[in-house]
């Protein structure tokens, strides 16, 4: 290049040179002198001419104090870019301190995450799992804790004998059937009886609580009447239940040797069939009972007495609860004939067939029958009848001794002979 470029003008003559090249704006530190000689003299052969001296850098800061205090305030906005503003820093520094706690917020949510996948695992770990055992509860089933069994000697135990059965149920595989399907249930030796729901008073037995009809003749024994209903008892091969008065029994032994013989069922009726008993305090009602049974033991020593019967059906649960004490289920009625009750002008005859008409309308499966053998000869002369129209219809058999559990409504108990 020549002396004479136009990229280094020569001031004019006079002119005092200005520091700084076309490209720097007024207010660039650039206009700041530098501490040396700002010019050097370069001397050719044709001519002297005055050299720059290097510039400064570009972005170099000021160094001279208080140039920039004393430059007046301007209203000009603040230099961004790479001419920032003092005192301010650049977006890149924003932009890399919002990708550091970005990376420290992610780093975080990992290691929770991970935390909660350790934790399940160490409770997997130690035999507990919150979600199966949940779901176990649920159906009513928990995992089953491996029993521990003594190794022989000389054998190497197991290294899974104390490892953790699994959480999930499995289902019977073929070659372990279950037995509820499969296996067949052996019957038991004494099935339970049923519970009777129909009631009389005193939560005493209404019904047998099958389909059987029981019948039960009352009073007894009686020398004469007794033998005759035992005799059509057993031509029609039907058993039934005699509930005897102590007083009776002490007269007539013998025939409670008989009905036990036949294989008849007893019941204890008090010792001199008294209609208020069931008011009395319970050790007067216990030493009633107790007389009674002695009696029939007397007559028979290894006789069984299932059954108690209050005289006129007059329950009460006090009475009801001594006899139960005693090892006797209390037994109502639900077909009363009646045969005991004659009215004025009533013939034998019609009384008879009277009682084999209320039998006959009143009678249904599980009813408890009530008739008399004592000074009842109308009552034998119905059962002549009425005992093959029983079997013909209706399975007969005994009361059962099993009592349900709430109390009845007492129904109103007519007073019996």
């Amino acid at each position: 290049m020549s002396p004479q470029s136009s990229r280094y003008p020569m001031p004019a003559a006079g002119d005092a040179a200005e520091p700084g090249g076309r490209h720097r704006r007024p207010e660039s530190l650039a206009d700041i002198a530098p501490s040396g000689p700002a010019l050097r003299t370069t001397t050719t052969t044709t001519t002297t001419r005055r050299v720059p001296a290097p510039r400064q850098a570009r972005h170099q800061r000021a160094t001279r104090p208080g140039r920039h205090a004393a430059r007046p305030a301007t209203t000009r906005p603040p230099v961004t870019g790479s001419h920032r503003a003092p005192g301010t820093l650049p977006i890149e520094s924003w932009l890399l301190m919002g990708k550091t706690r970005q990376q420290v917020l992610l780093a975080s949510l990992v290691a929770i995450g991970l935390l909660f996948v350790a934790i399940p695992s160490e409770h997997r770990r130690s035999g507990v799992d919150a979600v199966n055992a949940a779901a176990q509860r649920a159906v009513g089933t928990t995992p089953a804790k491996k029993k521990q069994q003594a190794a022989p000697k000389g054998a190497v135990p197991d290294s899974n004998e104390d490892a953790d059965p699994p959480a999930a149920v499995t289902p019977p595989t073929p070659s372990t059937p279950a037995v509820a399907t499969t296996a067949p249930t052996a019957a038991p030796k004494n099935p339970p009886k049923p519970v009777v729901t129909d009631l009389g008073p005193g939560r005493s037995l209404r019904t047998t609580g099958s389909k059987a009809v029981a019948l039960t003749f009352d009073d007894g024994p009686d020398a004469v009447q007794t033998p005759k209903i035992l005799a059509l008892l057993q031509q029609s091969d039907i058993k039934a239940t005699f509930c005897l008065v102590g007083e009776q029994v002490r007269k007539h032994p013998e025939i409670v040797r008989q009905i036990v013989a036949a294989g008849h069922t007893l019941c204890n009726h008090t010792w001199s069939h008294s209609l208020t008993i069931g008011k009395d305090k319970p050790e007067k009602i216990r030493a009633d009972l107790e007389r009674t049974n002695q009696a029939i033991l007397a007559a028979v020593p290894d006789a069984k007495i299932p059954f108690f019967r209050a005289p006129g059906g007059n329950f009460t649960e006090r009475l009801v609860t001594v006899a139960d004490q005693a090892g006797m289920a209390s037994i109502y009625w639900q077909v009363d004939p009646r045969d005991w009750e004659h009215d004025p002008g009533e013939t034998d005859g019609k009384h008879t067939d009277r009682v084999i008409a209320e039998v006959q309308k009143h009678v249904r499966p599980g009813s408890i029958g009530l008739s008399h053998d004592f000074n009842q000869p109308d009552t034998i002369a119905a059962y002549e009848k009425l005992l093959p129209w029983l079997k013909a219809n209706f399975t007969l058999g005994l009361p059962v001794a099993e009592e349900a559990p709430s109390p009845p409504v007492s129904p109103s108990a007519t007073p019996q002979g």
